[in-house]
């Protein structure tokens, strides 16, 4: 079991990063979840109040195993890929029995350790030592008294977050600009979909988030965008852009083929996909060229996809009583872009060698309440507002006339060997935020970016809660935070068309 290599933060993240508070995990976790669950009560005027609900256990972390498997042989890379899967899985079915029994919390302090972490433990280490045993039968090594120290998982309570004033809301702030004080209120529409009993839970119409906090008023953020590298002599400063479309048929699944292959709903999500038509669990190199394309250009057959964003208004989507959707958290209206704007740039420092067919690239992280911040590479905006503003850790309230914008950059330094990796992670890296070099071995790639812009109705705070809220689809035991944005990318192509992005990219030029 090899050391993690986290890549190089960008000075948007390091500021997100400075903003939040974190507690280490047993087994190198981080989290900085919200964890307040809230009780109304009526007072005399007839409006609803809400206070922190001491003692609730809010969420459960556990340390994310597959950033910790960085040397998995090949052979062994599908069984260990499925193990990890099943681990999601029980992470996943515990928080559900977590947010279904918040009576029988009240009634019993140690039911949470006894009926929900204890066996949780036991399960997830069972699952670690088919790990070991699958790394090992193929010659593989690993650590494995560090892979069973993964197993244990945490709760996290109101006290135990606000004990010193430190836990806020991962440091987040609300749409005033001011800190809630300490205070979580609860957020979003209250449907019982999935909400903990008598009226205690964290926020959201599934009642689990977001919350009030979770957004800021983007005309008072301040502004944290730094100016892009100088392009020195060498630099490859042409774009190629394609066009695919914006999921206009709805072209959904709650795999990841990347993370969770041959796995049915592996991502516990659902995700829009453009590109690639026929990508999901049980798609592999062998068939990805059989996929079709939205592509205005036939020869990308690429498979772009990224969680969807749902509106939390009430409405019970077509998934409300599926997996992946309503019975995991992910409730409301699916929203689609109203455009996505795909493009290829260069580097500043040096030309650009072609991806190599079958690249798979993750950008983001999924699981920053549980990871930290180290792999967030969510960016949040509002159009006109872009250039001066960009979020991680909360989604923005737009002025009117303004559209909710999400934005990917994706790791652009590639190893030169390998189109995957064990976590996924370390065969590509993110170039240097000050030069925009790549490191030692590491070779500049087209940067893929992608922009997504919404048509979303802003939501209103009031009374501490929020209205209305969005968010974006994730584990349900992630709190629908803003920072678990990602993206997912497999360079597919063909007519020569990956030497092409590259040739047209080192000569300056404008393509599509």
């Amino acid at each position: 079991m090899g050391r993690n290599t986290r890549k190089r933060r960008t000075p948007l993240a390091t500021k997100a990063i400075a903003a939040s508070a974190a507690l280490a995990l047993g087994g190198g976790g981080l989290i900085w979840a919200n964890f307040y669950a809230s009780a109304h009560e009526s007072n005399n005027s007839g409006q609803n109040q809400t206070k922190a609900a001491a003692g609730q256990v809010a969420t459960i972390a556990c340390p994310d195993v597959q950033q910790k498997l960085t040397n998995v042989p090949e052979k062994a890379r599908q069984g260990v890929a499925t193990e990890l899967a099943n681990l999601d899985k029980q992470i996943t079915e515990a928080y559900s029995r977590l947010a279904s029994t918040r009576q029988a919390q009240t009634q019993d302090a140690g039911f949470v350790q006894n009926a929900i972490v204890g066996p949780l433990k036991a399960k997830r280490t069972a699952t670690l030592d088919r790990i070991r045993i699958d790394i090992q039968r193929v010659g593989g090594q690993v650590d494995a008294a560090g892979l069973s120290a993964l197993a244990a998982c945490t709760t996290q309570t109101a006290n135990q977050t606000t004990a010193g004033g430190q836990q806020n809301n991962g440091g987040q702030q609300n749409n005033g600009g001011q800190n809630n004080g300490g205070q979580q209120n609860n957020g979003g529409q209250q449907q019982g979909n999935g909400q903990a009993g008598a009226g205690q839970n964290i926020g959201g119409q599934a009642g689990n988030g977001p919350v009030a906090a979770d957004f800021v008023d983007i005309t008072k953020a301040a502004a944290n965008v730094q100016a892009k590298p100088q392009k020195g002599a060498n630099a490859s400063t042409g774009t190629f852009v394609t066009r695919c479309g914006v999921n206009a048929n709805k072209n959904r699944n709650t795999d990841n083929v990347i993370v969770a292959p041959g796995v049915n709903n592996g991502a516990h999500h659902t995700h829009d996909y453009i590109g690639n038509q026929k990508i999901n669990a049980l798609s592999n190199n062998n068939n990805f060229l059989q996929g079709g394309t939205s592509c205005q250009n036939k020869s990308d057959l690429s498979a772009y996809y990224w969680p969807v964003l749902r509106l939390q208004d009430g409405t019970q989507e077509a998934d409300q009583n599926q997996l992946g959707g309503g019975k995991e958290g992910n409730v409301g209206k699916i929203l689609q872009a109203e455009s996505v704007q795909i493009k290829y740039v260069g580097n500043p420092t040096s030309k650009v060698v072609a991806m190599p067919q079958f690249l798979r690239i993750i950008t983001g992280d999924a699981k920053t309440t549980t990871n930290g911040l180290a792999n967030a590479n969510a960016h949040w905006s509002c159009t006109g507002f872009e250039n001066k503003v960009q979020l991680t850790e909360q989604y923005p309230l737009c002025p009117q006339g303004s559209k909710v914008v999400r934005t990917f950059a994706f790791q652009s330094c590639w190893d030169g060997q390998n189109i995957d990796s064990a976590n996924h992670r370390t065969h590509v890296a993110f170039a240097d935020p000050a030069s925009g070099a790549c490191g030692n071995g590491f070779k500049a790639i087209p940067q893929l970016t992608m922009r997504l812009v919404y048509n979303v109705p802003t939501p209103t705070i009031q009374n501490g809660q929020v209205k209305n809220a969005f968010a974006v689809d994730g584990f349900p035991e992630q709190l629908h935070k803003a920072a678990t944005d990602h993206d997912d990318f497999i360079s597919i192509t063909t007519g020569g068309l990956a030497n092409k992005i590259a040739n047209c990219i080192n000569r300056g030029q404008r393509c599509q």
